[in-house]
């Protein structure tokens, strides 16, 4: 009786030992993450990068992933997330320990190729590890909670980088984050050795060409079959286009149009991240409760409303809000479309699936920052965040409309499930 209260008891807790401990190096190693990309334009910038190069420069290193992301997927549905995500954090060290050593900007492409690797690696098995360490009906309320502590790292990452390249310079900045990211490796690594000997865990089935085109026709297939899965593409595709187009440029926007300091601007996403932190795990219970496209229509709406006030403002204070208002924003739809989009894909393939749906996005927008850094010259600096809040307006429409969990999108994605378990057992 005693150990029936006790597995009882287990089984109700929201949160997993190893969930919590996978969250902590999430955040360390984000935090990292977030100094480096905060500062990078503007890294770039005094390394002798004008406003065009650096445009080019987030187009080309967009390549690597579009490539990496289904095979990271698929990686991470073979070997296990924890192991995925300890190699790729392995080979992150490189990535956060060259940029401090660079002569020139040009050295960065080298860095952001392995940061490519590293993501690949990673970003698959984080949203897959967290759907398969919880049951469907608190699904939501989960990715609510892991959202809001890994949001931490937009609190604590820019206005650390911001304070020290502007007391220390870039190259201190750089180092801390680095040290930083160790920290993140050395609890992954440990995690993965310790998880290596769980049966969920060990290698799945051996890594083949026969294995990844089985786990790719599968995806793709439930891709265009014309359920919320389709939506979700064709929406975030439109979506990841507009946003390309300027968010890249925003750090260097907000120094030479808006006048902010590097201090500021880290700033800026502090407030982001407390306005997100605020609102995920609310937006985690509406999305269980009401179901999951009314957050996520609310927060493209109220995008569009915080890139409206964006562009019209020219103070700390007018920035700031636009950013909290952001930031509300990306809290309310963010748990809600990761719940949406594990319900839709094979639990055996969640990793293929989410790599396979980055990449399908990073395809469209591969030429979006050149273009943004192309209008920004040629126009002025306020049109391609123009054209990022009209298409934040405009899916907001797909979004009430077609993100509708059907019975016939459940029954897809449970025989994809069994086909494919069926096939690797043939």
């Amino acid at each position: 009786m005693e150990l029936t209260q006790t597995s009882k008891s287990t089984h109700q807790r929201i949160l997993s030992n190893t969930l919590i401990v996978f969250m902590v190096a999430m955040v360390f190693a984000n935090i990292a993450s977030e100094m480096y990309m905060t500062m990078l334009p503007l890294y770039m910038r005094y390394l002798g990068a004008d406003v065009m190069q650096i445009g080019i420069f987030f187009t080309v290193s967009q390549i690597v992933p579009l490539i990496l992301q289904v095979l990271g997927g698929w990686i991470s549905d073979t070997i296990g997330r924890l192991r995925s995500v300890a190699l790729g954090s392995l080979i992150g060290l490189g990535a956060f320990i060259s940029p401090i050593f660079v002569p020139t900007w040009q050295w960065l492409y080298l860095t952001e190729g392995l940061n490519a690797v590293t993501r690949s690696l990673i970003g698959p098995s984080f949203g897959a590890f967290i759907a398969e360490e919880t049951t469907e009906e608190h699904r939501g309320k989960v990715y609510g909670i892991t959202d809001t502590i890994y949001t931490v790292v937009t609190v604590i990452g820019p206005p650390l980088a911001g304070w020290l390249a502007d007391t220390y310079g870039f190259r201190r900045m750089l180092t801390v984050a680095a040290g930083i990211y160790i920290c993140a490796t050395v609890i992954r690594v440990i995690l993965a050795k310790v998880a290596g000997k769980r049966r969920a865990e060990t290698a799945r089935e051996k890594l083949s060409l026969q294995t990844l085109k089985l786990n790719f026709k599968t995806i793709l297939g439930l891709a265009v079959a014309g359920g919320v899965l389709s939506w979700l593409l064709v929406t975030d595709g439109v979506r990841d286009i507009a946003f390309s187009l300027s968010f890249r440029l925003m750090p260097v926007y907000l120094e030479d149009i808006g006048g902010l300091s590097l201090q500021q601007i880290g700033w800026l996403n502090s407030f982001f991240g407390i306005a997100m932190m605020v609102t995920t795990i609310p937006a985690g219970w509406l999305s269980d409760k009401f179901g999951e496209r009314i957050a996520i229509a609310g927060g493209f709406f109220l995008e569009f409303i915080a890139l409206l006030l964006f562009i019209n403002v020219d103070t700390f204070i007018g920035f700031a809000g636009s950013w909290v208002i952001f930031g509300i924003g990306v809290g309310l739809l963010s748990p809600a479309y990761q719940s949406l989009l594990s319900k839709v894909l094979p639990e055996r393939l969640l990793g293929t699936g989410f790599g396979l749906i980055h990449a399908s996005l990073g395809i469209f927008s591969l030429p979006a920052p050149a273009i943004g850094s192309f209008l920004w010259k040629t126009i002025n600096p306020q049109a391609p965040f123009y054209i990022t809040a009209v298409f934040a307006l405009l899916t907001v429409v797909p979004a009430w409309l077609k993100f509708k969990l059907s019975a016939r999108d459940l029954e897809r994605a449970a025989q994809a499930n069994g086909h494919s378990t069926n096939q690797e057992n043939g």
